[in-house]
């Protein structure tokens, strides 16, 4: 099966990411955010900058979104991962 729609959506996220990433790291540094909300920061930036990177790719306005977002929920997970260590279980007891 060959989507070459949804190819162009995964490459153009995983472009984003890089961007997305810097964006919520500068919003989380300059605001204080409970921590809880930062993915939703994260997916409101990515989808703002999909939907403002129309000069860089001929997609459409839909597509560009859903990259977009993609971009912004990986690029929170990717930082939290990456940068973030986690101790401990999720279940006490």
């Amino acid at each position: 099966m060959n989507n070459d729609a949804l190819n162009n959506v995964l490459a153009f996220a995983s472009v984003l990411a890089v961007f997305v990433m810097a964006l919520v790291q500068l919003v989380k540094n300059s605001v204080k955010l409970p921590r809880n909300i930062v993915p939703a920061v994260g997916l409101v930036i990515g989808l703002l900058v999909g939907a403002i990177a129309y000069p860089f790719t001929d997609m459409s306005l839909i597509l560009r979104l859903w990259a977009g977002g993609l971009a912004g929920l990986s690029a929170t997970g990717l930082f939290e991962l990456a940068f973030n260590k986690r101790e401990g279980t999720t279940k006490d007891g």
